[in-house]
């Protein structure tokens, strides 16, 4: 079996090799493929990625190649972790917001409709190109933010997609570590969009327990979600370390203004990493991986290939069709729900209606992200003023004036239509 992964070059990507060299009894991969248009960077990643394969005794090849048919030839799933741009570009995602008076934030706001424009169209075509070699039936997982638009451009395109976030597995290890429970006794009910959830059970060997967590562990759950205790037991939930963007945006938006943006740092631990994998000594992942963010990234990916290629019919949390899941909003949108993973895709699981201080907030971000993909899709910048419009920490006529012409002229050389 062969998994090939687009953006083989990222940081991250020793990661994932860990990943499947730990857990290689799931499935057997014969070959690991690692594709990049710029190979002097994959020749650095890839090199360490070998090592970590052998250390562990792993037997399947690695090939590195810029050539993306070769790379996806014959290949059973392929990972998509591509970031158009690269850092620069989301260093204006992050800071042109904030000058407008806005959240600076990559993959939420007005950063994450700028990341939509350039990645869309470049998300479709590479998964044409793998469709026309390796064939209809290969997987594709999309970890490329912002993963909700991003899956239903691949599924609306027609293939066989699935979006995959670190959100969920990071709480279920942190809930686990908590508690001193083993992680695979714990189960979340973990609902909403991508970068948009609440947790509104957590169970363990089938007993919810969140009531306990919002009091014997209240501090510390305050500190990892980055919201007071007391607005998560009036919700009766957990919201996401994202949802702070919504619930204290402008406070966000002072403290962002203070610091180093979160690119400057990135940037920063990126060069730093890519100087130790140059060390032909390290043969295990070093400690600063942990600060590039993603965590429990190589679990939950290999977890889901390895579901998925041998319908293994588990349950995890994935981003897929909403169909009936979510009643309030269209069948075809894109949630991030518990599923039945099969060798036909992903099932979601039925959920408890949802309040409307939430459902309100998932219908309202829907609706945004509808109108992102058709700026992505089709271009215009009337277009990307009405998604800026429809966000609902934007939705201002003076301030989407400005965002709107602001993001498509930073981003004129990564926008075919805006270039022309």
């Amino acid at each position: 079996m062969k998994l090939t992964v687009v953006g083989g070059g990222s940081t991250y990507t020793p990661e994932l090799v860990s990943g499947i060299a730990d857990r290689h009894a799931a499935f057997e991969i014969e070959e690991i493929a690692l594709v990049d248009p710029d190979l002097d960077r994959l020749e650095v990643v890839g090199g360490f990625a070998r090592r970590l394969l052998d250390q562990a005794g792993h037997p399947a090849k690695l090939s590195l190649t810029a050539d993306l048919e070769a790379g996806a030839d014959g290949a059973a799933a392929v990972l998509l972790q591509l970031r158009v741009g690269g850092q620069r570009a989301r260093a204006s995602d992050e800071t042109v917001p904030l000058e407008c008076g806005c959240l600076g934030q990559e993959t939420t706001g007005a950063g994450g409709l700028a990341k939509a424009l350039r990645t869309v169209p470049v998300v479709l075509d590479v998964a044409e190109r793998v469709r026309r070699i390796a064939g209809e039936k290969t997987w594709i997982v999309d970890f490329t933010n912002p993963v909700g638009i991003v899956t239903r451009a691949l599924l609306d395109a027609g293939h066989r997609a699935v979006g995959l976030c670190n959100v969920a597995i990071t709480f279920q290890r942190w809930v686990a570590g908590q508690l001193g429970v083993a992680p695979d006794r714990v189960a979340l009910e973990h609902v909403g969009l991508n970068h948009l959830t609440w947790v509104r059970a957590v169970r363990v060997d089938g007993v919810d327990v969140l009531p306990r967590l919002l009091t014997d562990h209240a501090d510390r759950l305050a500190e990892h979600v980055g919201l007071p205790a007391a607005v998560m037991r009036r919700l009766g939930a957990v919201p996401s370390y994202y949802l702070k963007y919504y619930y204290r945006h402008d406070a966000i938006v002072t403290e962002q203004r203070s610091r180093p943006s979160r690119a400057e740092t990135v940037a920063g631990i990126e060069n730093s990493l890519l100087e130790l994998y140059r060390d032909p000594g390290l043969v295990a992942k070093p400690a600063l991986l942990e600060q590039r963010g993603g965590a429990y990234y190589s679990e939950a990916a290999v977890q889901l290939v390895a579901s998925i290629l041998t319908g293994r019919g588990d349950v995890q949390v994935v981003n897929t069709r909403n169909g009936s899941t979510l009643p309030f909003l269209p069948a075809d949108a894109v949630v991030e729900v518990p599923a039945r993973i099969t060798a036909a895709g992903p099932a979601p699981l039925p959920v408890a209606p949802l309040p409307p201080m939430i459902s309100g907030l998932v219908a309202h971000v829907t609706a945004y992200e509808s109108l992102a993909l058709e700026a992505a899709l089709h271009g215009g910048r009337d277009r990307v003023f009405d998604a800026l419009m429809a966000h609902p920490l934007i939705g201002q006529i003076d301030q989407a004036e400005t965002l709107a012409d602001r993001l498509v002229s930073v981003n004129r050389d990564l926008l075919p239509w805006a270039a022309a």
